[in-house]
C-alpha cells in the first residue's frame, strides 16, 4: 500500500473514531454508518483527484463538491435538479433543517432521537471534520494540524453528553490521531529508505532496554513528543469546556462544598433545563416507576427539590450544609402531633438513561434505603449525589409521611417563627408593585393565611381566566411574572412562581419546589412517571403543619384535598383513578447538557429534570452553551487554515510600514522592505537564494517573475538601496521604497495563474519562516539551560 493511500485510510479511520463520542447524544446510531460511507467517498474522491494529479487547491475543492452532492441527494433529493444537483431549493431546504435541528437539540433529552435536523447537523459536521482532516493530512502532508480538527469534533460531543462513556471514546479518538501520526512518519521516513539504526549491542538486552529507554532514535521522540502533547491538548481543551464533568476527569476534586466527602455544603442551582423546548417532546419517556402501599397515588407528587430564594430575576436553590444520610431522617419542621399523617412505603426505580444528582421522592421522606455515595440537606430534605453519584438506574425504598390536615388546623395555625418569616417571605426591591397589588385585591376579605392561599390557588388555576400554554416565553424574574399576570397565559413554571411572589409579599412564607406528579397506574400495580409528568408547584408554610402543597397549575396535577371547601378533609380519591391531566399533558423535561451556575453543585449531573431558576428568559434555537461549543469548532475548522494568510498580511503590514528617522531605522526599514519582497517572490513560485548579492537577486527576479517596466525598475531601485546600507561608507537609504515593493507585489502578480495568486494570498510560502523561527527559539532556550546547568555543576561542592 502506498504512503498516500495508507494515509488516506488513517484519516478516515481518525475521523470515524474521534465521531464515535457523538454516539451517546442521539439513538439510534444509523446516522454513523451514513456518515462513514459518505467519508469513504470523500476520501476515494481525493484519492483519485491526487493520482490524476490535480492541485491541491483543486482536490480539496473537488472533495468539497461531492460533499455537497452527497448530502444533497440523502437530504434534499426532492428540491435537487435530477435528484442529485443542488437548487437554491436545496439550500433553501438545508436551512430549514439546521433551524429545525437545533430546536431539537434544545427540546430533547440526551440521548435525542435522530430527527432529520439532527442527522443533517450529525453527518453535515462529520463530513466537514473528515474533510479538513483528508486536507491536512494526506492532500497537504501534515497530519500534526489534523488534530485540531479532530479535537474540535471530539469536544463537542463530550461537552454536550457530558461524558457518556468518555474514557471510551476518549481513548479511541486519541488513538485515531496516533494512528495518523505514525502513518505520516512512517510515510515521511520512507521517502529516505531504510533507516539504519547502527551496529547491535552486545550488552544483553537488559542493557539493551536501558539504551533504548535512555536515548531513543529522533523520529521516535520526535513522536512521543508530538503524542505527548497532542494527549495533553486533548485531555486540558475539553476539561476547560463547560459540562464536561462525566469523562475520563470525572470526579477530580469534586465533592460537596468544600471537600470529597464529609460536612460541605451545595450551592445554588438551575434547575430550569431548556424549558420552553422541552415542554413541547413529541414522544413521553418513561423516567422512573415506583410502587406504593399508599391508600392513594393522588397526593403522591415526588419532590426533587425546592427553590427558596428569589432575588428579582430569578428562583434559586440557596447553599446549605450537607451531611450524612441518618438511619431516620429528622422529623419534619413545623409538623405537630396533633396534624392526622400516614406512614407510607415507596419502592422507586429509575430509567437507566435518567441522569441527575437529586433523588426524587415523596415529602416528607422520613427514611431512605439506597446505595451510593447520597448525602443529605436538612433544610430542603433531599438527597443529593456526592463524587458523581447520580440517579441513574437507581432503585431504592422510601419510607415517608401523607400528611392530612384538616382546613380548621390550617386556617387556625399560629405566626410562623421570625426566622423563617424572616427568610421565606424575602421579595425583591424590583418586584413591580402590581404584584403585591393584586394580592391583595385577590385575597381581600379573607381571615387568615389560610384563606388567602386557598384565593390565590383558586384564582389562578379557576377564577382568574388564566390559560395553560407552554409556547408563552420561560422567563421566571419579574419582568416575567408581571408580563404572565397581564397576559394570562403560562405553564407551571409561570403559575408557582408567581403564586409563590405573592404569597410572600402577603407575608406567607413560600418557596417553590420541583419534581414529578403522580404519574400513570400500569396493569402492575405500578405507577409510571414520564418526563410530562414533570412539574412545578408552591409549598406554602403553616406552623403546626409544616411545608403545605397547593396547585395553582390549571390542568396539570391535582388540588389537595385541604383546600377543596366541598370535599371533607381527609377524604381518599380513587387510587384507580388517577387525574386526568395528571400525563396527558407536557411539562417540564429531564436533560443532562444543561449545567449549573457557577457557583456549582457537588456532583457533575447538576442539570434536573424539573423547572427551576433561569438567570434570563430562554426562547427558542440553539442553547447558548451549545452555540459557544459549535463556535469554537466552527473557529477551530474555518479559521485555522487562514492563520497563514492572517500572518502575512501582518508581517507585510509592519515591513512596509516601518518609521523612524535615525540612520539604524533607515537601515532597518530597507532591509525589512527587502526582505518582504524576498518572500513576495517567494508566495508566487521563486524561492529565495540567500547565496546571491542583491543586485543578482534583482536580476533574478526580473528574469523568473516576468517583471517589466515599473516593476522592474522598483526591483533594481531596492536592490541598489540595500547594497547602500550594507556596504557604503556612508548610506543614503533610498526613498520610496514601500511603494516599490507595492509595484513589484503587482507585478509578480500579473503573470502567474490565478490558483498561484490564491496559493500565494491563503497559503503564503514564506509563512513557513515562523516555524523556523520557533525552532530557533527552541533550540537557543535548550543552550541556554544547558550553560546554566553546565555553571551550576561546575560551581558545585568539591567532594
Amino acid at each position: 500500500m502506498s504512503g498516500s493511500a495508507r494515509l488516506a485510510l488513517c484519516s478516515f479511520a481518525a475521523t470515524l473514531m474521534a465521531a464515535g463520542a457523538l454516539v451517546p447524544l442521539v439513538q439510534p446510531a444509523t446516522w454513523l454508518l451514513h456518515a462513514a460511507i459518505m467519508v469513504a467517498v470523500l476520501g476515494a474522491v481525493g484519492a483519485l483527484a491526487r493520482r490524476v494529479p490535480l492541485a491541491r487547491t483543486l482536490t480539496v475543492a473537488l472533495q468539497a463538491v461531492a460533499a455537497l452532492l452527497m448530502l444533497t441527494v440523502v437530504f434534499a433529493a426532492d428540491r435537487a435538479l435530477l435528484g442529485f444537483l443542488p437548487t437554491p431549493g436545496v439550500f433553501q431546504e438545508f436551512g430549514q433543517l439546521l433551524t429545525a435541528g437545533g430546536e431539537d437539540v434544545g427540546r430533547y433529552a440526551i440521548p435525542a432521537p435522530a430527527t432529520d435536523g439532527i442527522r443533517l447537523m450529525l453527518v453535515g459536521g462529520v463530513l466537514v471534520i473528515g474533510l479538513a482532516v483528508d486536507a491536512l493530512a494526506v492532500t497537504f502532508r501534515s497530519a500534526a494540524p489534523a488534530g485540531l480538527p479532530l479535537l474540535a469534533l471530539y469536544s463537542v460531543a463530550a461537552g454536550l453528553s457530558g461524558g457518556d462513556g468518555g474514557s471510551l471514546w476518549f481513548l479511541l479518538a486519541a488513538a485515531g490521531y496516533l494512528l495518523l501520526l505514525l502513518a505520516e512518519g512512517r510515510d515521511r521516513l520512507s521517502q529516505w529508505g531504510r533507516v539504519f539504526g547502527g551496529a547491535a549491542r552486545s550488552q544483553g538486552r537488559f542493557a539493551a532496554g536501558l539504551e533504548a529507554a535512555g536515548r531513543a532514535p529522533a523520529p521516535v521522540r520526535t513522536g512521543r513528543r508530538i503524542g505527548a502533547v497532542a494527549l495533553g491538548i486533548a485531555l486540558v481543551v475539553p476539561a476547560a469546556l463547560p459540562t464536561l464533568d462525566g469523562g475520563l476527569l470525572a470526579g477530580a476534586g469534586q465533592g460537596n462544598g468544600s471537600g470529597l466527602g464529609g460536612g460541605g455544603t451545595i450551592s445554588a442551582v438551575n434547575p430550569l433545563v431548556s424549558l420552553q423546548d422541552n415542554l413541547n417532546q413529541p414522544e413521553d419517556r418513561e423516567a422512573l416507576r415506583y410502587k406504593t402501599n399508599a391508600p392513594n397515588t393522588q397526593n403522591m407528587y415526588l419532590r426533587i427539590m425546592a427553590l427558596d430564594r428569589f432575588d428579582g430575576t430569578s428562583w434559586r436553590f440557596s447553599q446549605r450544609r450537607v451531611e450524612d444520610v441518618p438511619d431516620r431522617l429528622p422529623g419534619p419542621p413545623g409538623l405537630n402531633r396533633g396534624v392526622s399523617t400516614t406512614e407510607i412505603t415507596t419502592s422507586i426505580t429509575t430509567a437507566g438513561w435518567y441522569r441527575q444528582n437529586y433523588l426524587p421522592m415523596p415529602y416528607p421522606a422520613t427514611r431512605v434505603d439506597i446505595d451510593g455515595r447520597w448525602r443529605f440537606e436538612p433544610e430542603g430534605r433531599t438527597l443529593v449525589g456526592d463524587r458523581g453519584q447520580s440517579t441513574r438506574g437507581a432503585r431504592y425504598e422510601v419510607g415517608s409521611l401523607q400528611v392530612n390536615p384538616t382546613r380548621e388546623q390550617l386556617a387556625g395555625a399560629p405566626e410562623a417563627p421570625e426566622s423563617l418569616r424572616r427568610e421565606y417571605t424575602q421579595v425583591p426591591a424590583v418586584l413591580p408593585d402590581i404584584v403585591k397589588e393584586t394580592a391583595l385585591g385577590v385575597t381581600e376579605g379573607a381571615a387568615n393565611n389560610y384563606e388567602k392561599a386557598v384565593r390565590l390557588q383558586d384564582w389562578f388555576a379557576l377564577d382568574g381566566g388564566f390559560t395553560y400554554d407552554t409556547q408563552v416565553d420561560s422567563g421566571t424574574g419579574a419582568a416575567a411574572i408581571t408580563r404572565f399576570l397581564e397576559n394570562k397565559e403560562g405553564f407551571c413554571v409561570h403559575f408557582s412562581f408567581t403564586m409563590a411572589a405573592m404569597a410572600r409579599t402577603l407575608g406567607i412564607p413560600a418557596r417553590v419546589a420541583v419534581g414529578f406528579t403522580p404519574g400513570s397506574p400500569q396493569s402492575d400495580g405500578s405507577m409510571s412517571v414520564g418526563l410530562r409528568d414533570a412539574h412545578a408547584w408552591p409549598e406554602l408554610y403553616f406552623e403546626g403543619v409544616g411545608w403545605t402543597r397547593f396547585e395553582p397549575t390549571p390542568s396539570r396535577g391535582s388540588a389537595p384535598d385541604y383546600t377543596r371547601p366541598d370535599t371533607p378533609a381527609g377524604s381518599e380519591s380513587d387510587p384507580a383513578r388517577p387525574e386526568a391531566s395528571a400525563s396527558a399533558a407536557p411539562s417540564v423535561a429531564p436533560s443532562a447538557s444543561e449545567s449549573c451556575q457557577e457557583q456549582a453543585t457537588p456532583a457533575p449531573e447538576c442539570a434536573t429534570i424539573a423547572p427551576g431558576a433561569a438567570p434570563t428568559a430562554t426562547g427558542g434555537g440553539l442553547p447558548w452553551r451549545l452555540g459557544l461549543l459549535i463556535g469554537l469548532a466552527v473557529l477551530l475548522v474555518v479559521g485555522l487554515p487562514l492563520l497563514p494568510m492572517l500572518w502575512r498580511s501582518e508581517i507585510r503590514a509592519r515591513r512596509l510600514g516601518s518609521r523612524g528617522r535615525t540612520e539604524a531605522d533607515a537601515v532597518a526599514r530597507t532591509l525589512a522592505v527587502w526582505r518582504e519582497i524576498t518572500d513576495t517572490a517567494w508566495d508566487h513560485g521563486i524561492p529565495p537564494d540567500e547565496s546571491q548579492t542583491p543586485r543578482k537577486t534583482a536580476d533574478r527576479l526580473v528574469r523568473l517573475g516576468k517583471l517589466e517596466g515599473p516593476a522592474a525598475e522598483a526591483a533594481h531601485r531596492v536592490a541598489d538601496s540595500v547594497e547602500q546600507v550594507l556596504y557604503a561608507p556612508r548610506p543614503r537609504p533610498g526613498t520610496g521604497l514601500a511603494e516599490d515593493a507595492r509595484l513589484i507585489h503587482e507585478g509578480l502578480r500579473a503573470p502567474v495563474s490565478r490558483w498561484t495568486r490564491l496559493r500565494a494570498l491563503l497559503a503564503p510560502r514564506s509563512s513557513v519562516r515562523v516555524v523556523w523561527a520557533a525552532s530557533e527559539r527552541r533550540r537557543a532556550f535548550t543552550a541556554g539551560l544547558r550553560t546554566r546547568r553546565a555553571d551550576t555543576a561546575g560551581t558545585g561542592p568539591v567532594g
